[in-house]
């Protein structure tokens, strides 16, 4: 049994690191571009000033006739040590040959603007940092972060179904997934705060020794210098931890440890601000007025944000990944398992405080965007509240139909959205069918690892498609049928 569960774990992080790897990060996006300019910045030029890097983003603050990167800058102070040694090693010669390489390729040469400035050699490294930083602090702990959710539903004694299907279906058929191979804050947020949340449980568990608090309490604060709204999340999971470990005096540790991430924020917005209690969004240069309105453009939610950011083809969570409304039924039944009552209160308040946060900002629509992106942190404490609406509907023949269609539904068009294009959808009524379904239609498919090795368009996708035929054919290898019925009825009776 735990050879074949250990299996099941491998797999899923395989399929969702092969899906979030092969689709390259965007490389005219002002949010990414603007954290990977500090990151530049810094490894480059010695320097947080982004004056030499800011003309590839709009998403910066002018303080005192200098440019600076906006954003929370949690992520940034991460990619730094790592593209210190990529910058070092793409000077190298045989490196600096591969790049030429990249640049002189036809199948990348497609998917450029004609007038554009082309596949210049500096643009390709830059864009090869970029991926390698977003592979080690986004990818990565996405697949991995798949993983513990498949582990976590396993403690709280799910099927063998439940626990696959679950992480596949957050992982790759919810806006989980092209936040998964961007260098955004949500999804690293969300890997953070969700294996603090999990360490918290094996603490409560018994599972787990209470002198690991101090990590718990700097993933915390780290989460929340890279994306100042998870404090929301990271409060409560903090509460959970120190009520729920046995031994408290740990929780001293937690705060001393959780102290470094916030003391470095302070240290950077003294440098440019002259005080660490103003954030750069306060300095925007192109969304100055946006963000005086209430707090930081937050005031009360709207019924125009909720439906914005519910149902609306526009930015819709549900229209995009409706399986999703399954964790709201799901949140019912996890409630009702007493023994993991303090668990469904967590995840229940990761769902609704962030919807409420959401539509309360007048920027709800996040830009640039696949569905409501500010959303994204609380998406794997969804999940887990989903397992508990896919447990309940696939005792009833009847509904697995449904959950099948809403699945299917929800993989195709947020893929359609991820990969159609070379940038995320605009501020286009509708983009699925105003932008992504003429993208591709066109052929015009976002840049990856298939065009490399010279494919183009929609037949760079063929070793993706076949690297997960040869995967799901492997994970359905290791669960014979009669196994499969013979795990659901004994965990159905242990749940009874």
């Amino acid at each position: 049994m735990n050879i074949r569960l250990s299996r099941d774990g491998l797999l899923i992080f395989l399929i969702l690191l092969a899906c979030y790897t092969y689709f390259l990060p965007r490389w005219a996006d002002w949010n990414q571009n603007s954290r990977f300019d500090l990151v530049r910045a810094v490894v480059e030029e010695s320097t947080i000033v982004i004056d030499d890097y800011a003309a590839n983003t709009g998403d910066h603050a002018t303080v005192n006739g200098h440019i600076y990167s906006d954003k929370a800058p949690g992520l940034s102070f991460a990619a730094i040590p790592i593209y210190s040694v990529v910058n070092a090693l793409s000077r190298v010669p045989a490196v600096d040959g591969w790049v030429q390489r990249l640049a002189a390729s036809p199948a990348f040469g497609d998917t450029l603007n004609p007038s554009g400035s082309g596949l210049l050699s500096d643009k390709v490294r830059a864009a090869l940092g970029l991926t390698i930083v977003t592979f080690f602090l986004v990818m990565l702990p996405s697949a991995l972060l798949g993983v513990l959710l498949y582990k976590f539903l396993g403690h709280l004694r799910f099927s063998r179904p439940v626990c696959v299907a679950t992480p596949l279906i957050y992982g790759l058929a919810t806006i989980a997934f092209p936040y998964s191979g961007a260098f955004y804050g949500h999804q690293f947020t969300a890997a953070l705060l969700f294996i603090a949340f999990y360490l918290a449980f094996l603490m409560r568990r018994r599972q787990l020794s209470s002198r690991i608090m101090p990590v718990l309490g700097f993933l915390l604060s780290y989460a929340v210098i890279s994306e100042y709204p998870t404090a929301l999340i990271a409060i409560a999971i903090a509460i959970y931890a120190v009520i729920a470990v046995p031994e408290r005096r740990w929780a001293l540790g937690a705060i001393l440890a959780g102290l470094p991430p916030l003391i470095m924020l302070g240290l950077y917005n003294m440098a440019i601000f002259g005080t660490p209690f103003k954030l750069g969004y306060e300095y925007s240069t192109l969304w100055a007025e946006t963000y005086k309105v209430g707090f930081l453009s937050l005031s009360f939610p709207t019924l125009e944000a909720l439906w914005g950011i519910t149902f609306d083809s526009y930015r819709g969570l549900y229209f995009l990944a409706p399986v999703l409304l399954l964790a709201w039924p799901g949140l019912f039944y996890f409630w009702k398992a007493h023994e993991w009552r303090a668990e469904s209160i967590i995840c229940g308040w990761a769902i609704v405080s962030f919807m409420l946060f959401n539509a309360s900002s007048v920027i709800w629509q996040g830009g640039f965007s696949i569905g409501p992106r500010y959303l994204v942190p609380m998406l794997p404490f969804a999940a887990v509240v989903l397992a508990f609406g896919l447990a309940t509907a696939i005792r009833r023949r009847w509904s697995k139909g449904l959950i099948a269609i809403l699945t299917v539904w929800s993989l195709g068009l947020v893929w359609m959205e991820t990969i159609g294009g070379q940038a995320f959808p605009d501020y286009t009524a509708s983009p699925l069918i105003s932008y992504s379904l003429p993208k591709l239609a066109a052929g015009d498919i976002a840049r990856n690892l298939g065009m490399a090795v010279g494919l183009h368009r929609w037949a760079s996708l063929l070793p993706l498609v076949c690297i997960l035929v040869l995967l799901m054919w492997w994970l359905n290898q290791g669960n014979p049928e009669g196994e499969t019925r013979k795990m659901e009825t004994l965990m159905a009776q242990e749940q009874t």
